[in-house]
């Protein structure tokens, strides 16, 4: 027991002695972005899949994709959603992806909600706890940069 517990504390401290300060950190951003002493930080991350609504016509399909669309882009302005976009043609009915700049699921599902598209189960979201780069933060202001064409 004794060498078990001499291995473990020349193992913890030989790795303590690989970590080391970065020379490039921003603290300035990393406060503004939220981030931990990892750079990294607490999301919420949807899966948006196929509903159960199957009955609705071309029609309203459309109506609440147009909201759908509509309400992407008010969270994002609001900095509530950090990343948003759809998956290509898959076996799963998964549909798209949010990454919401919350850290409950319980916020995340009010986010969630406000899409007229959830809400009339066109969609269906899984949503769960994330950990991830706090750099996602600046996702928005880096794509407005790299559109040609906006949609």
């Amino acid at each position: 027991m004794k060498l078990k517990l001499i291995i473990l504390a020349t193992l913890f401290t030989f790795s303590l002695s690989f970590a080391q300060e970065n020379t490039e950190y921003d603290e300035s951003l990393a406060s503004e972005l939220g981030a931990d002493q990892y750079g990294m930080k607490a999301y919420v991350f949807c899966i948006l899949k196929t509903g159960s609504n199957t009955t609705a016509t071309p029609e309203e399909k459309q109506k609440l994709f147009d909201g759908h669309m509509l309400n992407m882009k008010k969270l994002a302005d609001e900095n509530k959603m950090i990343v948003a976009g759809p998956f290509r043609k898959n076996d799963r009915n998964y549909r798209g992806i949010f990454i919401f700049n919350c850290t409950t699921i319980e916020e995340a599902e009010i986010l969630v909600n406000s899409d007229p598209a959830v809400k009339a189960k066109m969609f269906e979201a899984e949503l769960t706890p994330w950990y991830g780069s706090a750099t996602l933060g600046k996702v928005k202001e880096l794509h407005k940069k790299i559109v040609k064409t906006k949609m």
